[in-house]
């Protein structure tokens, strides 16, 4: 005892010639400082206020006081509004389309038009996204075209993403840096991190690029996605991680998948910039994800975007959400704080938009949706054979190559001869003869 109090009074001593006298010091590998005082928390503000949420747009269109409208003009806003009305035309169509049997499966984005385009246009051309199922938007911004989007979700001949053996809204395109979307949650987050970590080792690429990565707030509760920002913060990696918190994960509500403030409180956790911003203000998320992305490249490492909107739309044509909320919440939301509304507000306030150019608009985006549509209906299912291309890099293994030539002894034996198979193989380019003539 009498040697400890020697050593502490030591110790004081050398703080005291340090100048850090009211200091208690540190523990190792840690700067956390030392405090006499038990404390507990339950909050990354260091009060009890909750995470803010950086808006600029009020519910009417209005810019709110102090807030700073991002650097755009007429031409630009007008591209903005038109792919925030191109979502919904092509998800009404195709979600009709799907009620009639034509297409097996579809998802729409009714909702989330500000945060998908918003994002969209905040990024450059070349960073390398990794979706969910609700960002066909970013790859309309990029150029990917109407006729791709119907292609893919026929999968007809001319399905780039797949070659028509992905479920509809699975899109991918190297092209357009758009990694090919997987069905389970949340397995694109911690492939982000290793994504934004190839980035930064590519010499041409690690100054100008990065891996934006989006997801809804369900798939926040997967292990991936604490492996993905514990990943990405630590290697680290020029990641930016958009989460959508739509307020639902399919039918549970956010309000029983977590008790923390949102998404945004894990940031912090994992040591990385975090925002939470109006994820149904469009000029609010452009300005928040490019500035997002700007931390991503000058610091090398992990970004968090929290946006907060609100699933207008059913999770998918598999789902009715009437089941598990009230009719009465979607329209109240739709009616009070609808995304496009409020950005059509704010262009008309500037004298960029007028009912004439609104119905011009809605008039042209139908008439060139159900031009894409029906040519993809048109069109025939790619080769059967496509079915064993593209699965293993290099020579084709002996597995697939059995199954190739099983599928074609069948194909001979009921081809011809069972008339379900008759029908399905008409669907099909060339009839399945590709693979009987092999």
């Amino acid at each position: 005892m009498i040697r400890l109090t020697a050593i502490s009074r030591q110790v004081s001593r050398g703080w005291a010639v340090r100048g850090l006298a009211s200091s208690a010091g540190h523990l190792p590998n840690s700067k956390s400082p030392i405090v006499a005082k038990l404390n507990f928390f339950n909050s990354v503000t260091g009060s009890d206020e909750l995470i803010p949420t950086y808006r600029v747009l009020d519910g009417v269109g209005n810019p709110i006081e102090g807030a700073e409208i991002p650097e755009i003009n007429e031409q630009y806003a007008r591209k903005l509004y038109e792919h925030m009305q191109l979502l919904p035309t092509l998800d009404n169509i195709l979600y009709s389309v799907q009620r009639q049997g034509k297409i097996s499966f579809y998802m729409t984005a009714h909702g989330e038009e500000a945060t998908i385009i918003g994002s969209a246009a905040a990024l450059e051309n070349d960073d390398e996204v990794l979706g969910q199922y609700r960002e066909m938007g970013v790859l309309l911004w990029r150029g990917f075209g109407l006729n791709n989007v119907m292609a893919q979700c026929f999968g007809n001949e001319e399905d780039t993403s797949g070659k028509g053996r992905q479920m509809p809204v699975h899109f991918g395109s190297t092209k357009h840096h758009f990694h090919t979307i997987s069905s389970p949650l949340a397995t694109q987050i911690p492939q982000a991190a290793g994504v934004a970590y190839s980035l930064r080792r590519t010499p041409d690429r690690r100054d100008r690029s990065i891996a934006a990565c989006y997801f809804g707030e369900g798939a926040a509760s997967e292990g991936d996605f604490h492996a993905g920002l514990l990943l990405a913060s630590t290697i680290p990696a020029p990641a930016l991680y958009i989460a959508r918190n739509n307020g639902f994960a399919i039918s549970t509500p956010s309000t029983e998948q977590f008790y923390g403030d949102g998404i945004a409180s894990r940031g912090p956790g994992y040591g990385i910039d975090t925002v939470r911003v109006d994820g149904n203000d469009v000029l609010a998320v452009l300005g928040a994800v490019r500035e997002a992305r700007r931390r991503c490249l000058e610091q090398g490492r992990a970004v968090l975007v929290e946006a907060m909107t609100y699933r207008v739309g059913h999770h998918s044509t598999s789902d009715d959400s009437f089941a598990y909320r009230a009719r009465s919440e979607v329209e109240d939301r739709k009616r009070v704080d609808n995304p496009i509304a409020r950005f059509r507000l704010f262009m008309e306030s500037q004298g960029w938009w007028n009912a004439e150019a609104e119905e011009e608009l809605k008039t042209r985006l139908k008439a060139d949706v159900m031009t894409a549509f029906k040519r993809a209906e048109s069109l025939k299912r790619a080769e059967l054979g496509e079915l064993f291309t593209d699965v293993y890099g290099g020579e084709q293994p002996w597995n697939i190559k059995e199954q190739r030539e099983e599928l074609a002894g069948l194909l001979r034996k009921y081809g011809e001869a069972w008339e379900p198979w008759k029908n399905e193989l008409k669907k099909f380019k060339n009839s399945g003869k590709d693979l009987l003539n092999q």
